[in-house]
């Protein structure tokens, strides 16, 4: 799963949260914070709901809604069909309430899935760190029922509680004190610069190759017009030509330079893990970086 929304470190830190968080744990069967068994519980749960996705009652709702809705349109092409209009008619809005009910049960399933069991624990443990001041690092869509880049609550979405005020810190010498590393004990790497500006370039460009096409093709009607018509004016316009070139190298250039800060970016965000992993507790990450973690830079 790579990084994780919080660490178990992170929740341990806070006794209350600590206790929150072992609490709800008992109620499903899984300790909240320890990352191992977190990790291992989102790499299986992930699975599970791909497979709901693709479960045959799916495709087939789906294969049979087209068949309902594209089967009036060949009445027109077909003598048959038109013959035994209603009878047709009938079956196409057979076939689409069936279709839709397919797809509706489908759906039922996989919300219930995604709702219910050790994934609704965890939301409730991220949303009681959440209302303790404790940072999540990175919620997966898919654990909201959220599409990879897709807005909104999603199907599932972390629940809300009310602020907590932060616990007071324990004194270093309090005998209560823990000789364990704690969130706070550990480091957070550094934001290199590279990581910095690709967060500030990742969503700009790509719009080299559209211009430069427009470009390419105003010049070359321009070339036309000046030979179908017999003007030298539009000859003219061929100087977007190099400028369409130029335009396509600038993006060409710019393209390579994306690459080699994603590529630092990523190496960044495998230096967040194992801070994680060691105890830090990570803040939470740009809206660029966790478009990368899930994919879609």
């Amino acid at each position: 799963m790579g990084l994780l929304p919080v660490s178990g470190a992170a929740l341990r830190a806070d006794a209350r949260v600590r206790e929150a968080a072992r609490g709800i744990g008992a109620r499903y069967g899984v300790d909240y914070t320890d990352d191992d068994a977190v990790t291992a519980l989102l790499t299986e749960r992930r699975r599970s709901l791909e497979r709901e996705q693709r479960r045959p009652a799916a495709y087939l709702g789906l294969l049979t809604l087209m068949a309902g809705m594209f089967l009036p349109f060949g009445i027109p092409l077909s003598p048959v069909l038109d013959a035994h209009l209603f009878a047709v008619l009938g079956a196409a809005g057979g076939l689409t309430v069936v279709g839709v009910a397919l797809l509706v049960h489908a759906r039922a399933q996989w919300k219930h899935a995604l709702r219910n069991g050790p994934l609704a624990g965890y939301r409730e443990v991220l949303g009681v760190a959440h209302a303790h001041g404790i940072p999540l690092a990175h919620i997966p869509p898919w654990l909201e029922g959220r599409t990879n880049g897709g807005g909104g609550r999603g199907a599932a979405p972390i629940p809300t509680y009310p602020p907590v005020e932060p616990a007071p810190a324990t004194p270093s010498g309090s005998a209560t004190a823990s000789s364990a590393p704690t969130a706070a004990s550990v480091a957070v790497p550094p934001k290199p610069w590279a990581v910095s500006h690709y967060e500030q370039t990742a969503d700009a460009g790509g719009w080299h190759d559209e211009v430069g096409c427009l470009l390419v093709l105003a010049g070359a009607g321009g070339a036309t017009w000046a030979v179908t018509v017999g003007t030298g004016v539009g000859y003219a316009a061929l100087l977007l030509v190099p400028v369409a070139i130029w335009i396509w190298l600038a993006g060409r250039r710019q393209g390579r330079e994306k690459s080699e800060l994603r590529e630092e970016a990523l190496k960044y965000v495998k230096e967040l893990e194992a801070a994680q992993a060691a105890g830090a507790r990570v803040p939470e990450l740009s809206p660029q970086l966790r478009a990368l973690l899930d994919g879609d830079h």
